[in-house]
């Protein structure tokens, strides 16, 4: 091995140690800033760091129409430590998001949303155990039928996985109920709900006031809590899972700001 390999160099070490990659909090942007606030400008309220407004990363100003949703902007930066960690601060991604995207083309996010209503979650049912069966009966009809009462979308319902067609009707008129939306974080808050829970029905009932976040969290993860009631949690979805609620609060309040 040694006349392959050569002779071994005396100035490396015999169990040379790992070269340690930064941290992911190391190379975070230290803290800049000492005072937060909240003020108005023009037609909407920005968030002011030593006075200084908060520009989006297109460098447009983070401004929104809600003085409710500043101040929970205002509160996410003012909870920053020593470093900005942008993933502890989901109401100021969420405006940067419909800034500087969803505001350049709202056709485009809700006729997204719109996909998902034709292949919602809400519409697929297990073809058993009984008792799985029976919570989606307890948990996913009630918005089914509030679908069609008060949307007057009228979705059909299929056992299994495989794809249906949904009535042109049905998706007529749920899209009847995206179309007035014009605020770009309203939308953009519908739409991470939607992804969230895999349901552009669920993210309606929130819009419109049907259910709330607790409620609406819960109806998205009937089958995630029956297998985990089953078989035990993984550690590692649940983190996920976690996660993914975060952003879902954060979606939600800005709903409820704003509708």
């Amino acid at each position: 091995m040694a006349d392959i390999l050569g002779e071994r160099d005396d100035n490396v070490p015999d169990r040379p140690s790992r070269v340690s990659e930064p941290s992911r909090q190391s190379q975070l942007p230290k803290r800049f800033y000492k005072d937060v606030q909240v003020d108005a400008e023009g037609v909407g309220f920005v968030v002011k760091l030593d006075g200084k407004p908060i520009r989006t990363p297109g460098k447009d100003l983070l401004t929104t129409s809600s003085k409710s949703v500043a101040d929970l902007m205002a509160q996410e930066w003012s909870s920053q430590e020593q470093r900005i960690d942008p993933m502890t601060m989901p109401v100021t991604r969420l405006l940067n998001t419909a800034i500087d995207g969803v505001a350049t083309d709202m056709q485009a996010v809700k006729e997204d949303i719109l996909r998902f209503s034709s292949s919602d979650m809400l519409c697929y049912r297990t073809e058993g155990p009984e008792a799985l069966n029976e919570l989606h009966l307890q948990y996913w009809d009630p918005l089914i039928e509030w679908a069609q009462v008060s949307l007057g979308a009228q979705f059909s319902l299929a056992q299994g996985v495989m794809y249906i067609e949904q009535p042109g009707e049905a998706i007529a008129a749920f899209s009847a109920h995206l179309g007035p939306i014009e605020d770009p974080l309203l939308l953009a808050a519908c739409h991470l709900v939607t992804s969230l829970t895999g349901s552009a029905i669920i993210a309606m009932a929130v819009l419109k006031n049907e259910c709330d976040l607790d409620e609406a969290w819960q109806i998205a993860h009937v089958d995630e809590d029956w297998n985990a009631s089953q078989w035990g949690e993984d550690v590692e979805a649940t983190q996920r899972r976690a996660a993914r609620l975060v952003d879902m609060t954060a979606a939600v309040a800005c709903i409820e700001a704003l509708r």
